[in-house]
């Protein structure tokens, strides 16, 4: 897994490039100029506890996702906003996301 930090040198992803890096990808969608993804929880604790993991997982890479809370469902959007669009930041980090989820159930 990369460990990829977030600058402003960010190149956009075309359209192409952006399915085949969804292609290895669990669960995640592009919508609009975003990628996204839900993830569902056992309780509302549960969900901002995920919350505060991507937060401090997003602050050591230097980006940030936009996080939308309902009830017990989080999802998340990556988009590079300097860069404007999609860029490989937002994919190191999707994967990062779905590792962090992977190891709080083991």
């Amino acid at each position: 897994m990369s460990t990829m930090i977030c600058d402003s040198s960010a190149a956009v992803l075309t359209d192409d490039e952006i399915a085949e890096r969804l292609g290895r990808l669990t669960g995640w969608s592009c919508s609009e100029n975003w990628i996204e993804k839900t993830y569902r929880f056992k309780n509302f604790l549960r969900a901002m506890s995920f919350v505060n993991a991507v937060a401090y997982l997003a602050e050591s890479v230097n980006h940030h996702p936009d996080l939308m809370i309902h009830h017990n469902e989080v999802t998340v959007c990556n988009w590079t906003h300097v860069a404007g669009g999609v860029t490989e930041h937002d994919f190191s980090l999707a994967e990062k996301i779905d590792q962090l989820v992977r190891e709080s159930e083991s």
